[in-house]
């Protein structure tokens, strides 16, 4: 069977595939690779993104915006990944440094691997980071939920940004506006900033923007990041590390 005949399911599969590995999909090309009319792709990401697996955008397609379920469920999922993830990223931390870990179930994670006894003080606006942190030996002046008006009183070494989507273009995202403006305060006021992204978040799109990505200093990824993801990033100049293979 060629690709011209495949049933329009089978075809919307290889689109999400593209999609997924591409991080944007685009009507025209989409209809040369597959054989088909681009009425038929159109109708292929009408259908798509009626069910909430893409975002219909003029000439084609970006992956839909990750789900955020609850917090307490986003820590039970994909430990392994995030702990790998979160290795890597808490290594960027430097003795005596001022860390800010934004609110976010891969940043607790990185909060459990940051090195103990090297003098680190931690600023948070999560509360779950900053129970976590007050029972370990060697760091200091954790605090809760922090305001607009004092992320913006501080010089950070190193921020923690937890982002809901980043694209090599269109830059890094949050899916809540407020959250959004005390993110960009939050870059301000830091001298690094690294950005932890598992592998649902590249390519994509959310509903308030952040900032660009030449914002970042270091991207981690998961060790399976697609590839055509990696190379977009790199291509703008951007930092990136892998996680070791879990």
């Amino acid at each position: 069977m060629t690709i011209q005949d495949a049933l329009p399911g089978e075809r919307q599969q290889t689109i999400l595939r593209l999609l997924r590995d591409h991080g944007r999909v685009m009507s025209a090309q989409l209809a040369i690779e597959l054989q088909v009319s681009e009425d038929s792709i159109r109708r292929d990401l009408r259908e798509l993104a009626a069910q909430g697996l893409c975002r219909k955008v003029h000439g084609g397609a970006l992956p839909a915006a990750p789900a955020f379920p609850a917090l307490a469920e986003r820590h039970e999922k994909d430990h392994d990944r995030k702990r790998a993830l979160a290795r890597i990223a808490a290594a960027q931390v430097l003795p005596g440094e001022l860390v800010f870990l934004d609110a976010g179930s891969t940043n607790t994670v990185v909060a459990s691997c940051l090195p103990e006894h090297q003098g680190l003080r931690v600023v948070t606006n999560a509360p779950d980071i900053a129970l976590a942190l007050m029972a370990r030996p060697g760091i200091g002046a954790t605090v809760g939920a922090q305001t607009l008006e004092a992320i913006r009183a501080l010089r950070v070494d190193v921020c923690f940004v937890g982002t809901c989507a980043v694209d090599a273009e269109a830059g890094i995202w949050a899916v809540d506006g407020e959250e959004a403006t005390l993110k960009r305060a939050l870059l301000a006021a830091s001298s690094r900033c690294v950005v932890v992204a598992t592998n649902d978040k590249l390519g994509a799109q959310a509903s308030h923007r952040i900032g660009d990505v030449d914002q970042i200093d270091l991207l981690v990824v998961e060790a399976d990041a697609p590839p055509a993801q990696v190379v977009a990033f790199e291509r703008r100049g951007v930092a990136l590390q892998r996680a070791a293979q879990h």
